[in-house]
C-alpha cells in the first residue's frame, strides 16, 4: 500500500494586502495545496475558508526565530510584504522592506524550504523604452535611483541573484508585474497616494474637468486577481527565474480620458512634477515626485514567457482593472483587514 502524495503547505508574507488577500484565495481554490498560512503584522478579521494567519513583523529583531516557526515544513513561500509609506522618511521603508526581506530570505534558507517566490515589480527596471512589443526578463534591473520604491526592488533583485547562487537547491521565482487594482484594494491606494483626506467620493468623471498627457505617460495595468493567479502557478510548476505581468494592453492619456471621460490635455510633465513636488514637501499627498519620475520612464514589458511557461492568462482587461479600483475609490470600499480597511473620508 502506497501513501497518497500529500498536498502543498504554502506561507505568504503580506498576506492581507491587495496582493495578499487574492493570492491566498487563489492558493485556497487549488486542490493540490493543502495548507495556506497568511503572514503579516497584524492579525486580520477576514475570513478565508482554508487559510490560516500568523503575525510577524519583518522589522522586529525576533522576526527570523518566528519566521523560522511558521516556514516549518512549508513547501514554498510567496513573500509579498511590503511598505510604501512614509515617503518622507526612506530609512523607514528600506529598513521594513529591504532588511525585512533579508530575514524572510534567511529564514526560507535556514528552514529548508524548496521555493520561494519574491514579489518584485516593473519599477525594479532601469528606464526602458515605452513602445510594445516591450522588453523581456532579461532588461536590467537597476531601478530608477531617485525614488526610493525602485532602490528598493532593484537591491533586492541583486540580493537575488547571490541567494540564488549559493542556494541552488532552493527554487527561485521573481515576479515583476505592473501596477495592481481591484475593487477591495481601491481603499488602501486612494490613502497610499493621495492622503488619507483625499475623499473617495470626489474621484470621478464628472469632477476631473480634464487628463493631462505627458510625455512618457504609458504604463501597463492588470487586475490583482490576474497577478494572484499568476503566483499560484509559479508553485505548482517547476519553473524558475523571473516573470513580466501585464495585461494586453498599455494605458496612456486618451485611454484615461475615454475612462475617465474626460479631456485629454497635453501638459508639461515638469509643470505637473513641480505641482506634484510642492504638495509633497508640505505633506499634502505622500505620493512623492521622485516616484512621478520613475512612472515615466518605465519600459513596457513583454510577458510572454508568463505565457508561455507558465499557461498563465490574464482574464480581466487593463480597462476593467481600472475601473474597478474607480468603482471601489468611489465607494471607499475594502476588507476586514487592516491594510484594507475601507473608508470614504478621514
Amino acid at each position: 500500500m502506497t501513501n497518497a502524495p500529500r498536498g502543498r503547505r504554502i506561507v505568504v508574507t503580506g498576506a492581507t494586502g491587495n496582493v495578499g488577500t487574492s493570492v491566498v484565495r487563489a492558493l485556497a481554490k487549488d486542490p493540490s495545496v493543502a495548507s495556506v498560512l497568511g503572514l503579516a503584522r497584524r492579525r486580520p478579521g477576514l475570513t478565508v475558508p482554508g487559510v490560516e494567519w500568523g503575525t510577524v513583523d519583518l522589522e522586529h529583531g525576533d522576526s527570523p526565530r518566528r519566521l523560522r516557526e511558521h516556514l516549518a515544513g512549508a513547501d514554498a513561500v510567496i513573500h509579498l510584504a511590503w511598505r510604501f509609506q512614509p515617503t518622507h522618511d526612506p530609512v523607514v521603508t528600506w529598513r521594513s522592506n529591504v532588511e525585512g526581506s533579508l530575514r524572510v530570505f534567511g529564514a526560507v534558507r535556514d528552514a529548508g524550504v524548496p521555493a520561494l517566490v519574491h514579489a518584485s515589480s516593473v519599477g525594479a527596471y532601469s528606464p526602458g523604452p515605452k513602445q510594445e512589443p516591450g522588453v523581456d526578463e532579461q532588461w536590467p534591473t537597476h531601478g530608477w535611483p531617485d525614488a526610493a520604491y525602485c532602490r528598493e526592488k532593484a537591491y533586492l533583485e541583486r540580493v537575488l541573484d547571490t541567494f540564488e547562487l549559493r542556494n541552488p537547491q532552493i527554487r527561485v521565482v521573481r515576479m515583476r508585474p505592473g501596477f495592481l487594482f481591484k475593487r477591495t484594494a481601491a481603499s488602501e491606494q486612494r490613502r497610499i497616494f493621495g492622503g488619507r483626506y483625499l475623499p473617495g467620493v470626489l474621484i470621478r468623471p464628472d469632477l476631473l474637468p480634464f487628463v493631462p498627457d505627458l510625455e512618457g505617460l504609458r504604463f501597463q495595468v492588470l487586475h490583482t486577481d490576474d497577478a494572484a493567479e499568476a503566483y499560484r502557478l509559479a508553485v505548482v510548476n517547476d519553473v524558475r527565474g523571473a516573470f513580466n505581468l501585464a495585461a494586453d494592453s498599455v494605458t496612456d492619456a486618451r485611454q484615461l480620458g475615454e475612462l475617465l471621460e474626460a479631456r485629454v490635455v497635453r501638459a508639461p510633465a515638469a509643470l505637473v512634477r513641480g505641482a506634484l513636488a510642492a504638495a509633497w514637501r508640505t505633506h499634502a499627498v505622500p505620493a512623492s515626485p521622485h516616484l512621478f519620475d520613475a512612472v515615466l520612464r518605465l519600459p513596457v514589458m513583454n510577458s510572454d514567457r508568463a505565457r508561455e511557461e507558465l499557461g498563465w492568462r490574464p482574464a480581466y482587461s487593463a480597462a476593467e482593472a481600472l475601473r474597478a479600483f474607480l468603482h471601489g475609490v468611489s465607494r471607499g470600499e475594502g476588507e476586514d483587514t487592516a491594510p484594507l480597511a475601507g473608508r470614504t473620508w478621514g
